[in-house]
C-alpha cells in the first residue's frame, strides 16, 4: 500500500541527516551536561491517534527511560522528579511493589542504609568467663563469712522477748567455766533490764561428769537472785545444734516464740541462724567480757573457726563436733 507522501511523489528519507540510513534511524535522547537536549515537548500535543505507537521520554539520573504511552482515557499518575524514589505506574492494575522498572522500593523510605554493615549477633557468656566468675565468688565468699561473722559479733539486740536463752559451755563439777560465767553475768543483767520473763540456760554434760551445763547455769543464776520460777534449764544437748533443738521444744510447749541468745560475739552468727531456722525468732545479745574476747589472739582464733563451723552447717546440716582443748579458758559446744 502507498502512502500519502508517496503518492504525491515525497521521499521522507530526503529529509534524514547525511550519511544516515532509515534502518539505523531510532528515536535518541541524549540528557548528558555537554550535548544539547532534546525540545521540549509541547504544553498540550493532543490526544493521540487510536493505533499510534507513541512514546514518552522520562529522564533518570543513569540515563534516559522510555516508557509506552497509556492508552487513551487511561489516567497515570506517574511522578518523576530526577531520582524516581517511588514509582507506582497507573493503569497497571499492581502496587508499590508490582515489579516494573519503577518500582525503587516501598513508599516509605526507611532512609539511607550504611553499606557493608551486618548486624550484630547478641553477645554470649563464653565458657572461660563463666568459670572464671564461679572461680571469683568462690574465692570471696569465705573472707565475706568471716566478715559477717565480725559484723555480727558487734552487734548487740535487745528487742523485749519471751526468753533469754543462754548456750552452755563447760562446767567444773557444778560451777561454771569463766567463759559460761561471763555468758550467765550477761544474761542476769538482760533479764535485770526487763529484755524478757524468763531464762533459759541450755546444754548437757561430758562422759564422767555429774553435772549438766544446763543445771550447773541454773543454779549459779538462782545464787546470784534471779527467781527459781524465772529460770528454765534444759540439760540436754552436746553441741548448739542439739541445744537449740531441745530449745526449741520447750518453746513449743510453753508458746514462747521469741528469744535473744547470749553466746560469745563469734559465735553470735551461726547460733542465730540455727535458732531461726528451728522456727524461732531470734536476735543475738553476745557478751562483751570473758577470755574470749580480751586477747586479740583468741578473737582471730574464734572467728575463723566459726566461720569454717557455719559453712559446715550450710553444708552438711550439722554442728561441727569440735570443742575447744583449752580447758582453762573453758569450752562451748561447738
Amino acid at each position: 500500500m502507498r502512502t500519502a507522501d508517496e503518492e504525491r511523489g515525497e521521499d521522507p528519507r530526503d529529509e534524514w541527516p547525511q550519511g544516515r540510513s532509515a534502518d539505523s534511524m531510532e528515536t535518541q535522547v541524549f540528557t548528558s551536561a555537554d550535548r544539547p537536549r532534546p525540545a521540549a515537548p509541547p504544553a498540550d500535543p493532543g490526544p493521540v491517534p487510536a493505533g499510534a505507537d507513541a512514546t514518552r521520554v522520562f529522564t533518570r539520573a543513569h540515563g534516559p527511560v522510555r516508557e509506552s504511552a497509556p492508552a487513551p482515557g487511561a489516567e497515570s499518575d506517574t511522578v518523576h522528579d530526577g531520582r524516581l524514589p517511588d514509582v507506582r505506574r497507573g493503569g497497571s492494575g499492581g502496587g508499590p511493589h508490582d515489579g516494573g522498572p519503577y518500582d525503587d522500593g516501598p513508599f516509605d523510605d526507611p532512609g539511607p542504609r550504611r553499606a557493608g554493615r551486618r548486624s550484630r549477633p547478641p553477645r554470649r557468656l563464653r565458657l572461660g568467663r563463666i568459670i572464671a566468675i564461679v572461680l571469683l565468688i568462690a574465692v570471696a565468699i569465705p573472707p565475706a563469712t568471716w566478715g559477717w561473722v565480725w559484723w555480727t559479733a558487734r552487734q548487740d539486740e535487745r528487742p523485749p522477748s519471751d526468753a533469754i536463752v543462754v548456750l552452755g559451755a563447760s562446767q567444773y563439777n557444778g560451777a561454771p567455766s569463766p567463759i559460761f560465767q561471763a555468758r550467765l553475768e550477761h544474761a542476769a543483767d538482760l533479764y535485770r533490764s526487763g529484755v524478757a520473763p524468763a531464762v533459759v540456760t541450755v546444754g548437757g554434760n561430758q562422759p564422767g561428769d555429774n553435772f549438766t551445763e544446763g543445771g550447773a547455769g541454773r543454779d549459779w543464776l538462782v545464787g546470784q537472785g534471779i527467781p527459781a520460777d524465772a529460770v528454765v534449764a534444759v540439760e540436754t544437748g552436746s553441741n548448739t545444734l542439739r541445744s537449740l533443738e531441745a530449745v526449741a521444744e520447750v518453746f513449743d510447749s510453753r508458746g514462747w516464740g521469741s528469744a535473744i541468745i547470749v553466746s560469745d560475739p563469734w559465735h553470735s552468727l551461726r547460733s542465730r541462724i540455727m535458732a531461726e531456722d528451728q522456727g524461732m525468732e531470734a536476735g543475738t545479745s553476745p557478751v562483751r567480757s570473758g577470755p574470749a574476747v580480751l586477747e586479740r589472739r583468741t578473737q582471730l582464733w574464734y572467728i575463723t573457726r566459726e566461720t569454717g563451723s557455719l559453712w559446715y552447717y550450710w553444708l552438711f546440716g550439722d554442728s561441727a563436733d569440735v570443742r575447744d582443748d583449752l580447758k582453762d579458758h573453758g569450752t562451748d559446744a561447738a
